[in-house]
């Protein structure tokens, strides 16, 4: 029998640091996880070594991975750490390179986080695209060593452990087991009920406290509507040196002064806050994983629009958002949420299609209309490959999220207004995106090798 789907749903709402949640958070999960287990058995090393391999050494440097590693290694949080501290992190310790580690201090020096080059790994098997390996030495001893997946959206695995993820477990069955999305519409309609029902019953039954669920979707809703407004009120131009100008801000401006078709400024404003959310990210702002740091921006975006415009109370965008969160699921069950493992369809496909899932639930749709909904936004962004030039979240990436806000506008009204049924079901195009990602050269997921990320000479 299919084991049932237990993703949390506020493990695919991430709050967490730009600008990538597998090249950033990811790394930075893995590694405070790593510092736990040394502490745990009373490792005390002189010095911490990391080797990044695949995706992670070839856009690590655009990402901040050995910055992100480093705030790791001082059991330092994505969620919470100081902002401040961690972009300073680096010169910090080139000047001090000392950390607390339990009782004692160990050597952190940046130069201690390799960027491996593909020719010193190239006859390994990686367990990921994203793998970092790290040592506890003392002199030339290793007393601890593990090697750790980044896979996707701030999730991470142990390399040996390939049925865990460092994730928080259910601590019971879930009370409506769905494996895919046939099983979860078919629970959503027995129990008359929404897609976003279905995830919501499930969280509250493993809940600590009555409350908890509703609470942390406030808080994510609240850290959507900020990010939205950091990144509006921001100017200026984008680090990495490519040249990227913040544009959100003029955006809206020109939406509010009628500067745009009247029929276009509802999926406008939304752009202009997928701008916002996208800058903030790629500046290494705090941001909310949906289900990745490079495909942030799509989900608030339509949400946070339609959400004020409409004013829609809160109940139902906690709703919206556990449909949402839902799509994601199905999508990191049987594909992949890892723009590294089958390219940027894995990621703002993936996001499109939740937006356009709880988009169509907002305006008016069943549940039907919603998965498809869902299947006509992965179904036309299949194949999109993740090719970031300079292995920065910028180019394509800002932009590829405002086309993403269309997309699921778009989508959303065709399964309102024009589809019967699904032609090809969501379950199916899940399918041919991970065996898409599979047939997709490496230089295409997130390597900086190929497509647009080689159309810009380095000099």
């Amino acid at each position: 029998m299919t084991a049932p789907i237990t993703v949390r749903l506020l493990d695919i709402f991430r709050i967490g640091l730009g600008p990538s949640s597998s090249h950033t958070v990811g790394p930075m999960r893995a590694a405070a996880r790593f510092r736990e287990r040394c502490l745990e058995r009373k490792i005390h090393p002189e010095r911490v070594e990391v080797d990044l391999k695949g995706s992670l050494s070839a856009t690590g440097h655009g990402h901040g991975t050995d910055k992100a590693v480093l705030a790791g290694l001082h059991g330092w949080s994505p969620e919470s750490c100081d902002l401040e501290a961690f972009h300073a992190l680096l010169d910090t310790l080139r000047a001090q390179p000392l950390a607390p580690w339990g009782a004692h201090r160990t050597r952190l020096h940046p130069e201690q986080v390799r960027f491996l080059r593909y020719h010193e790994y190239r006859d390994e098997v990686l367990p990921h695209p994203n793998t970092l390996v790290l040592r506890a030495m003392t002199g030339a001893t290793v007393q601890f060593s593990e090697a750790w997946c980044s896979i996707g959206g701030g999730f991470v695995r142990r390399a040996d452990d390939v049925d865990n993820e460092f994730s928080l477990p259910p601590p019971a069955p879930p009370r409506f087991p769905f494996h895919d999305s046939k099983t979860l519409v078919a629970a959503a309609l027995s129990h008359g009920g929404t897609l976003g029902d279905i995830v919501l019953a499930n969280e509250r039954g493993w809940e600590g406290a009555p409350g908890e669920v509703e609470a942390g979707l406030d808080r994510v809703w609240d850290a959507f509507r900020a990010c939205i407004g950091r990144g509006l009120d921001r100017r200026g131009e984008l680090p990495g040196g490519l040249g990227v100008r913040r544009r959100a801000g003029d955006m809206l401006d020109r939406v509010e002064r009628g500067m745009v078709e009247q029929a276009y400024r509802h999926t406008a404003r939304a752009q202009a806050f997928a701008f916002a959310i996208n800058e903030e990210n790629a500046a290494g702002g705090r941001v909310v994983t949906a289900p990745t740091n490079g495909a942030a921006g799509i989900v608030p975006a339509v949400l946070v629009e339609i959400a004020e415009r409409l004013s829609i109370p809160r109940p139902r965008i906690h709703n919206a958002l556990a449909t949402a969160a839902a799509i994601a699921m199905l999508v990191k069950t049987h594909a992949s949420i890892s723009g590294a493992e089958v390219g940027c369809q894995g990621e703002v496909g993936t996001a499109t299609a939740m937006a356009a899932a709880a988009l169509c639930q907002l305006l008016g749709g069943d549940v039907r209309q919603c998965e498809i909904a869902a299947e006509i936004a992965i179904e036309h962004n299949l194949g999109l490959t993740c090719d970031p030039i300079k292995g920065l979240v910028q180019a394509p990436c800002i932009e590829r999220n405002a086309m993403g806000v269309a997309k699921a506008w778009s989508a959303a009204q065709l399964s309102l207004h024009s589809a019967l049924h699904a032609v090809v079901s969501l379950d199916r195009v899940i399918q041919v995106m991970k065996r898409t990602g599979d047939d997709m050269r490496r230089e295409y997921k997130e390597t900086s090798e190929g497509g647009l990320a080689v159309s810009l000479p380095e000099c």
